[in-house]
């Protein structure tokens, strides 16, 4: 058992034979970064459904803890999937992260009149590979519904070019991340006027 009271675990084997352990009890998996998205119900849930099609149908694919998109459901919604820009930055180094963000206002505030510029969007790309998308950060209204869908994109290796190329759906939330063009580094304003 760890210092933390955890089990750690490879491919969610501890060191007792034919002895496993899945979701929140797991200190990380020693074949991934470690992570508190283990501790996530559908974690788990996949994580099993792989284990059991490993130790009784033959199959060998293994649970994947990286890029593993969340939502937390405040009263504007944050998401994720992938890599937090300090976890990349000291991971890569600084030098070879780039980082697009936004700033906006949703379509459907204009009426009630919330906040401008009360939303962020962010991708963190890795310059190196193309401009590989390694994190994607959203706060905003139904932050769950499109995080979901960009965590395929992202476990398939999008680049921001593959973002840049992709048409968005006009007037959405989602669209930020197809328009996204200032870079932190850049230094440029993010914030959007008008929708």
């Amino acid at each position: 058992m760890s210092p933390n009271g955890k089990i750690p675990t490879v491919s969610e084997q501890t060191n007792v034979p034919h002895i496993y352990a899945i979701g929140d009890i797991i200190d990380g998996d020693k074949l991934s970064p470690p992570s508190n998205l283990t501790e996530l119900t559908p974690v788990a849930i996949q994580a099993g459904k792989l284990l059991a099609n490993r130790l009784y149908s033959g199959k060998t694919l293994q649970m994947d803890y990286t890029n593993v998109p969340t939502t937390v459901y405040t009263p504007l919604e944050y998401g994720c999937v992938g890599m937090t820009e300090d976890d990349a930055e000291a991971k890569y180094g600084k030098e070879d992260i780039e980082v697009y963000h936004s700033y906006f206002k949703p379509l459907e505030w204009t009426i009630p009149h919330k906040g401008d510029n009360a939303c962020y969007a962010k991708l963190i790309c890795l310059i190196s590979d193309s401009e590989r998308v390694i994190g994607l950060h959203i706060c905003g209204p139904n932050a769950g519904e499109m995080t979901q869908g960009f965590g395929v994109a992202i476990k398939c290796g999008a680049t921001k070019a593959d973002f840049d190329n992709t048409v968005g759906i006009h007037p959405t939330t989602v669209e930020e991340f197809t328009t996204m063009s200032v870079t932190k580094r850049g230094g440029g304003n993010a914030e959007k006027s008008g929708c």
